[in-house]
């Protein structure tokens, strides 16, 4: 029997992606991150402090991109109502498309991939747990933005008080401006569309769709221009501390088949193609030199042609091949002497 090249090299094969245990494994993440926001969320005079401070730094460094877009979509409902669209629903639609398919159709690229997603979705908590932040909607009205999830809500699913679906607005972090992961993820995706996608079309849409959404969640009043920024800087050390992340997810999980007990005839948890152990000896022994390798006879079992030694009382059973009656080398070869008195015999 071949043996395999993990068997060869003594190391455990990297399992192959599979759909059920990736599916899982993201909804664990997205939960996490989900109810992350809900348990950091802080309190609302602090967060409105850092929704006027991020516009005091825009403003001293001349950057007032907010407040023209939102007059625009709040003026024009046929940009305010698809925009309200975009935000409420691309975001969760668009990055799992993505991310189905590098896994059907880029499966070289999807760990890689996913690992950087979700590495920046976990910085991102963080920066909601240690600045949460007011978005411009939410500011008293005297600071000119106006609500267009509110405006419009009468046209979709989502409440005026958050862009989630009617009556479950008090389930979201309402708080969490900073950075912008609506942009963050948007990003990833358009990377992923430029770098895999392969067509002029998927390039085109992999540089449209994080600058669309962009202009969006800043003409609907969600976030600040330097939310937007945030969110770029996020999936920037995301994608540095991904490689890393993953290094040490396979140190992890190295560790764990080491000290996971295997049982007869089982494989190794790594790869369903790893050799078992038994097999792996059984195919050692094979290729000894020596013929019966590994195998023993029953007591009172003989192998064809083979003759009973006279063993008598005196024998003993390390006694020398002449002492069991042949001066033979033990393969069952008679000496001169036996075959003449065998002659005879005939």
């Amino acid at each position: 029997m071949l043996r395999t090249d993990a068997a060869r090299t003594g190391t455990a094969p990297r399992a192959r992606l599979r759909w059920w245990t990736e599916l899982p494994l993201i909804v664990l993440v997205y939960a996490a991150y989900s109810g992350g926001r809900l348990l950091v969320r802080g309190d609302v005079s602090g967060a409105v402090d850092h929704g006027l401070g991020i516009l005091r730094i825009e403003k001293a460094l001349y950057l007032n991109a907010e407040h023209p877009l939102n007059r625009l979509f709040t003026r024009e409902a046929w940009l305010g109502v698809p925009a309200d669209f975009w935000y409420a629903s691309l975001h969760y639609l668009v990055t799992p498309a993505i991310l189905v398919w590098l896994f059907r159709s880029r499966t070289v690229r999807y760990r890689a991939a996913r690992t950087w997603l979700m590495t920046s979705t976990f910085i991102g908590l963080i920066g909601f747990t240690l600045l949460p932040t007011c978005p411009p909607r939410l500011l008293s009205s005297g600071h000119g933005f106006v609500d267009t999830m509110a405006r419009y809500s009468d046209y979709g699913w989502w409440g005026g008080e958050a862009s989630a679906p009617r009556g479950m607005g008090g389930m979201t972090n309402q708080y969490a401006a900073m950075p912008s992961l609506h942009v963050g993820w948007a990003l990833w995706c358009g990377v992923m569309l430029w770098r895999h996608g392969g067509t002029r079309t998927a390039k085109a849409a992999g540089v449209a769709y994080p600058l669309l959404t962009t202009i969006v969640v800043m003409g609907t009043a969600n976030h600040y221009f330097l939310d937007a920024v945030g969110g770029a800087l996020v999936m920037g050390v995301g994608l540095l501390l991904a490689p890393l992340v993953m290094r040490y997810a396979d140190v992890a999980k190295a560790w764990l088949a080491a000290r996971t007990p295997a049982g007869p005839g089982t494989r190794w948890a790594a790869g369903a193609d790893a050799v078992p152990a038994p097999v792996a000896s059984a195919s050692r022994d094979a290729g000894s030199s020596v013929v019966s390798a590994g195998c023993q006879t029953s007591p009172g079992e003989r192998f064809p042609r083979q003759r009973e030694s006279p063993t008598g009382p005196g024998a003993e059973p390390g006694a020398t091949p002449a002492d069991a009656g042949g001066g033979d080398s033990g393969w069952g070869v008679p000496t001169s002497g036996e075959a003449e008195s065998l002659g005879k015999a005939r």
